[in-house]
Parts: structure tokens; C-alpha cells; sequence
């Protein structure tokens, strides 16, 4: 596991990011797993993060208390600064970032690591599917979306996760460390 190094994982709705990162976390006790600060209401299920107001999100902001912001999908999001104290204490911190925010996250963190996880398409919709929340046309909407390229200039270390859970968190754990290119 690579000390002290901030990692973005990346990828479209389906994919299988906040599964990864919860058994990374489980197995791996010593990486730090960035709490979200979002614009949506904290019972809107899926990923642990923290539901404030958009009001709320603007004074934080205006406060200083984020590292990174960005906007997507009519919501704000936010990496709260003093979640990556791990760093500093020579410990492995990764976050659900977005891909269009990248360029903004690589000039705030330089040695910035991103893992992109993927998944053939019909895996991701066969996820959505099941997730119950989206319609037909939300799913094919967000596969459409999952086309996205990284940003000119930003490469990932890249993780397809459509196998086993197992062999889908070998394979991102296998990102997360330092030999990797």
C-alpha cells in the first residue's frame, strides 16, 4: 500500500466504486476513506457521506474548509480539508472523485493518483438494474455517461471490475500500490 499518497477513484455509476473502497478499507485498516460532503440529503442512501444544504456547502466553502469542490449532477460535492490529515501521518488517503474534476484536483494535489474503475457495459447497466433507483432511460443516460473520457493531460491506473468481488478488489488493491505505473 503506498504511504502517504492521495488517490481519486473515478468511474461511472454502476462500476462498483464504493463497494471497492469499503473492502479496501476493511482489509486495509490504515487507508483513509474521505467522508464526501454533498448537497443532497444524508438518507438519500448509497455511499457515507455527509447530506448539508446548499446553503450549508456555500459557508464551508467560503470558510476554507474544503480541498476540493465540484459540481455534478445539480449537486455540490466537497473533499473536507481536515480528511486528509492522513496524509501527514504518512497514510494512504483515497476519495470518490468525479472525472470531470480532475484537472481542478491534479492542480490542487500534483502527485494526485487516479484509479479509474470500469466495467463492461452491460455489467454497469446489469448494476443499475439492480440498484432499483434508475429508470430504463436514467440507465442508458448514465451509460452514455460512462463514455467520458479522462481530461487531456490526466492518466489513471485502470481497474475493469466485472468479475468476483474478490477479484475486483485485488485488482484495485493492486492499483493502490507504489510500483504501479
Amino acid at each position: 500500500m503506498t504511504k502517504g499518497r492521495l488517490f481519486a477513484v473515478v468511474g461511472p455509476s454502476g462500476a462498483g466504486k464504493d463497494t471497492l473502497l469499503a473492502a479496501a478499507c476493511a482489509v486495509h485498516p490504515d487507508l483513509v476513506l474521505v467522508r464526501r460532503v454533498i448537497t443532497r440529503p444524508a438518507d438519500a442512501g448509497g455511499e457515507d457521506f455527509e447530506g448539508v444544504s446548499l446553503a450549508e456547502f456555500g459557508r464551508r466553502d467560503a470558510a476554507g474548509d474544503f480541498a476540493l469542490t465540484w459540481n455534478a449532477h445539480g449537486l455540490r460535492y466537497g473533499i473536507p480539508r481536515a480528511a486528509l490529515a492522513g496524509l501527514a501521518q504518512g497514510r494512504p488517503v483515497v476519495f470518490n472523485g468525479s472525472r470531470a474534476a480532475l484537472p481542478q484536483a491534479r492542480t490542487a494535489f500534483p502527485a494526485l493518483i487516479v484509479v479509474l474503475v470500469t466495467a463492461p457495459d452491460a455489467v454497469l447497466s446489469a448494476r443499475l438494474a439492480q440498484r432499483g433507483r434508475e429508470e430504463p432511460a436514467d440507465i442508458l443516460a448514465r451509460l452514455q455517461r460512462a463514455r467520458f473520457a479522462l481530461p487531456p493531460g490526466i492518466s489513471a491506473r485502470v481497474v475493469v471490475n466485472d468479475a468476483t468481488p474478490a477479484e475486483g478488489l485485488s485488482r484495485f488493491l493492486d492499483a493502490l500500490q507504489p510500483d504501479r505505473g
